[in-house]
């Protein structure tokens, strides 16, 4: 098979370059990203020179370009990583955000439809639902309800993907996946932040009281899902993603204030996000009934794991942090 993978350079897009090639080995991976401040060669070295994978730098706005590659290439199946992803970014320059988010992705639409209608599976977030209270659980049903510039970008996106599949039938798959955790993740967001700020002896921020709750999934549980949902997923479908682990904020940080024998000191309490939703909570029913896929990374030996990665690499995080 030859797969054409959008921002294959960033934190999930490189973790799963390196589980599809390692499941699949004979599989063909053209790998297209821009190279934001987010993207980096440097996550995927230990395969840069397979026979079967390929890094082209370009931008999935470019309809010359991506045509090129998918005509040239013979793409069989398109997996769309490619976004602008942190949220405090969108919030202050949202322009970017609708620019690759929403005009990117209906470019790689129009394309795989011109050219037969290949296959395309399409990664989202769970943010598109909007904001828990207490109680309750997004899944596929949930009605859209998104927050920030960044979740309302990546939600125009989906309705774009569903609308290729019920115009055209271009067959596609969407999978909206809660918080992943684990190696290769730039160091602005929560967890790499918090663990390179204490390996450099820096105080970590916690918004308001840190009494915000997200589901956490290690990274290689959300590949192996899309993974499933690529081979067996049910066409026009879409598939929730979660790991079956809601922490509060201030709670992550103690685990690993703890997992790296530091003191409570250190957290520094910081003015809240603006518009920051108070809980996310995903449901894995319908992907474990229809595709048998369920998380396998248990979150305390999955953080710990991460935060030994992230002692290990000091170089790879060091150069990232000042961007």
């Amino acid at each position: 098979m030859n797969l054409l993978i959008t921002g294959g350079a960033g934190f999930i897009g490189s973790n799963f370059i390196y589980y599809i090639l390692e499941k699949y080995p004979d599989y063909n991976i053209i790998n297209l990203d821009v190279l934001t401040y987010a993207g980096n060669l440097e996550n995927l070295d230990k395969i840069s020179e397979l026979a079967n994978y390929k890094f082209i730098k370009g931008d999935i706005s470019d309809y010359d370009l991506v045509s090129k590659i998918v005509k040239k290439n013979k793409i069989d199946m398109i997996v769309h990583f490619a976004a602008e992803s942190h949220v405090d970014r969108s919030i202050d320059d949202p322009d970017v955000f609708l620019k690759t988010n929403i005009l990117g992705t209906h470019n790689l639409l129009r394309i795989a439809k011109e050219n037969g209608n290949i296959r395309f599976h399409h990664i989202s977030t769970d943010e598109v639902y909007g904001s828990l209270g207490e109680d309750g659980i997004f899944n596929e049903e949930t009605s859209y309800d998104p927050r920030s510039p960044y979740s309302a970008s990546k939600a125009s996106a989906d309705h774009l993907v569903r609308a290729y599949y019920h115009t055209y039938k271009l067959p596609i798959t969407i999978s909206n996946c809660s918080n992943n955790y684990g190696p290769y993740q730039f160091p602005e967001k929560l967890i790499p932040l918090l663990i390179t700020n204490l390996l450099e002896d820096k105080k970590i921020p916690i918004y308001g009281k840190g009494e915000n709750i997200r589901d956490w999934i290690h990274v290689v549980d959300h590949c192996a899902a899309i993974d499933f949902i690529m081979h067996k997923g049910e066409i026009g479908e879409t598939y929730c993603i979660g790991g079956e682990n809601e922490i509060r904020n201030i709670d992550i940080a103690k685990n690993i204030l703890q997992i790296m024998h530091k003191n409570e000191d250190t957290i520094e309490y910081v003015k809240d996000r603006l518009g920051h939703d108070y809980r996310y909570a995903i449901s894995n029913q319908k992907i474990n009934k229809a595709l048998a896929w369920k998380p396998k990374i248990d979150f305390v030996t999955g953080l710990a794991d991460t935060v030994e990665w992230y002692t290990k690499n000091n170089n790879w995080w060091k150069k990232l942090k000042n961007k």
